[in-house]
């Protein structure tokens, strides 16, 4: 089926939610709380514990007993109190990652603390209608009581929305920002829970709009979603021409090998190579794989490695989460380090007994 389409449901008895585009599987939003109690996008007073000279940074005490490390130490002292918003999954026995620049997130806009104005996406282009959304979000921040420092991003689903709604949206995020960014007193507290799957969807997926949502029970099955977390479950990722590649991820990286499977022509090995770099933002985003990368591409010609090279840019260049390409090695592997931003799909798999 073409277009855009938004299926909710459950895996593993939990709430989740499927982003379908022309029919392929593009992206999940899982519930985390099973491996965590502060998924990413929590937000939580925590309490400096131990500054980490080293490593540039401090350990937090976090609610639930949880440890934190948090990279800015300038000015930070044991023992004070911090606002702070988890920002990624921890591997076993690590502390959470977390950062000082909280986003509170809505459909048509993000409130900003520390990042005073009001900021309209770029893909709006009408002057009018620009200047119209920047007057609506100072006004939210005037009735909100808003401090200096604080602001908005416009979203461009603000383009589509009525001017009832977005005042709305951005009232409450700016009251919900000012109250929570000011309550430093007390110990580590949980104070904004993170998103819940179906809301993150209605969110993150809101633009362009999709062009339908099903959420009848049965739905993940009916859209073939169910079938495609267990293939992804299974490690290979098909690719064209009877090629596949392994995703194998382990303690210390992401093992990715390309195969070029029964296709014996010249160009096979270049086909495939390309053929993964183009669909490999979409396997680890899918899989919920961060952190190094290691891909042990079908051998080719140090010639066409840079054709490679283009087709792994224009890849990762529209991709939200932050990747750094770090190049070819030695023995002739690519490098790359992706943020670990979200719960790793086999791990939730495994706590909710699906594997």
């Amino acid at each position: 089926m073409k277009g855009r389409q938004v299926v909710l449901g459950h895996l593993w008895g939990r709430e989740a939610a499927a982003l379908i585009v022309d029919g392929r599987l593009e992206d999940l939003a899982l519930d985390a709380s099973a491996l965590t109690p502060l998924p990413p996008g929590a937000i939580c007073r925590g309490v400096v514990d131990r500054l980490v000279k080293g490593q540039g940074g401090v350990f937090l005490r976090l609610p639930g007993g949880q440890r934190g490390f948090l990279r800015e130490a300038k000015g930070l002292s044991e023992g004070r109190a911090l606002i702070v918003q988890v920002s990624g999954v921890a591997d076993e026995g690590k502390a959470i990652p977390v950062t000082q620049r909280a986003l509170f997130r809505g459909r048509n806009a993000i409130a900003t603390p520390g990042a005073p104005g009001v900021n309209v996406s770029r893909r709006i282009r009408e002057d009018d209608l620009r200047d119209h959304l920047v007057r609506l979000g100072e006004a939210a921040l005037a009735e909100a009581g808003a401090p200096e420092g604080m602001g908005f991003v416009i979203r461009t689903a603000a383009a589509e929305a009525d001017d009832v709604e977005i005042a709305a949206e951005l009232l409450e995020l700016a009251q919900l920002a000012t109250q929570v960014m000011a309550d430093h007193q007390g110990g580590p507290e949980l104070l904004v829970d993170a998103e819940t799957p179906w809301r993150a969807a209605w969110i993150d997926w809101a633009d362009p709009a999709p062009d339908a949502i099903d959420d009848t029970p049965g739905a993940f099955d009916a859209h073939g979603v169910t079938d495609a977390v267990e293939a992804l479950l299974a490690g290979s990722a098909p690719l064209p021409g009877g090629a596949h590649a392994v995703i194998e991820p382990t303690r210390a990286l992401i093992a990715v090998d390309v195969n070029t499977g029964p296709d014996n022509s010249p160009a096979a090995a270049l086909k495939a190579d390309i053929a993964l770099a183009r669909d490999l933002p979409r396997q680890l985003r899918l899989r919920g794989l961060g952190g190094q990368v290691v891909i042990d591409f079908a051998p080719i010609p140090k010639r066409d490695r840079g054709t490679l090279d283009q087709a792994l840019r224009a890849a990762f260049r529209a991709e939200g989460t932050e990747t750094t390409l770090i190049g070819w090695t030695a023995m002739g592997l690519y490098e790359l380090s992706r943020k670990r931003d979200r719960a790793a799909l086999q791990a939730l798999a495994a706590a909710g007994g699906g594997v």
